[in-house]
């Protein structure tokens, strides 16, 4: 009966002209239903990829996966007592690595929460992955808000992760097994995996420019991982998704080569970037006895450029 009125609540909401159709879990559903053709009261589980495609998919996101393990590690450390699996997925929804409880983990493989699944929105309906993938942010999907009925047992808290290029390259998720499991505690949980999201996404962006100086500042959003890669003649060479967004460089298309200062500005009050980069250079005149040479060996630059730099920052 449950799964019966779980359907008939999914149909109902399609194709009605409430609230509720109009949401943004209303707009999921009508996907699953009307675009995707998927009918909620499937009982079969999520499609696998073979262990030959799931290596490849694996080899393609290599550094990320190197990158992001201790990441997943230490999440599952703080949820993984909670009945919670932690999972990383390529874009595809292609679930790449897990971490669950051995206490837990026959639960998750019959769900399908395992290594090789595929958690896409155009197979499995609205899910945490495939939904956070369709949408392009982190999203809750608390029990009932699941498309499929057989996945109304699960709570899933997923944040997308980008790529040094700007293009989304998969997703974190942590599921609970826990019937118990409020959704305010849900909501708890999702922010640690949004923040863990943006460690691993910074992580692999410095990873992706080692030769390069990262600038860092805020946008006034905690879960915002907003870097740029700045080369020896202060050259922006690369820059975060989130970076990308607040300085209009373009979501995933190349960036033209620009100087920072250009791109950073000097009017008004000092940027996240100048103060980052005033303080680097304080540090390491300071670290130097004031000393230029020495000072701009230790940062890796010319004596010219350091020169060209504290006059930009009015420093002396």
């Amino acid at each position: 009966m449950a799964q019966l009125n779980h359907t008939d609540v999914v149909i109902e909401t399609v194709q009605s002209s409430s609230a509720a159709a109009v949401s943004r879990l209303g707009a999921s559903w009508r996907r699953s239903l009307v675009n995707h053709g998927l009918d909620p009261s499937n009982q079969r589980g999520p499609d696998r990829v073979d262990a030959n495609g799931l290596r490849l998919r694996r080899s393609a996101l290599d550094r990320l996966m190197t990158i992001a393990a201790p990441r997943l590690d230490q999440l599952f450390g703080l949820v993984g007592n909670s009945g919670c699996c932690v999972l990383l997925t390529d874009s595809d929804g292609v679930v790449l690595d897990q971490r669950a409880g051995s206490g837990d983990a026959d639960t998750f493989e019959g769900w399908g929460l395992c290594t090789g699944a595929v958690w896409s929105e155009a197979t499995e309906g609205t899910n945490g992955i495939g939904t956070c993938l369709a949408e392009r942010r982190q999203v809750v999907i608390h029990r009932s808000e699941h498309f499929f009925a057989r996945n109304t047992a699960m709570s899933c808290m997923d944040a997308p992760i980008y790529g040094a290029d700007g293009k989304l390259i998969g997703a974190l998720d942590v599921s609970s097994c826990r019937a118990d499991q409020t959704e305010s505690i849900s909501r708890l949980i999702a922010a640690q995996v949004s923040q863990t999201a943006r460690q691993i996404e910074q992580d692999n962006f410095r990873a992706a420019f080692p030769g390069a100086r990262i600038l860092v500042a805020s946008s006034g959003e905690a879960a915002d991982a907003l870097l740029l890669a700045v080369d020896e003649d202060d050259i922006v060479i690369g820059a975060t998704h989130a970076a990308r967004r607040a300085f209009g460089l373009g979501a995933d298309a190349a960036i033209r080569p620009q100087p920072a200062s250009d791109l950073l500005g000097r009017s008004g009050e000092a940027t996240g970037f100048e103060r980052a980069e005033r303080a680097a250079l304080k540090r390491a005149l300071a670290r130097a006895g004031g000393n230029h040479s020495r000072a701009a060996k230790a940062l890796g630059i010319s004596r010219a450029t350091l020169y060209r730099r504290l006059n930009r920052l009015d420093l002396d």
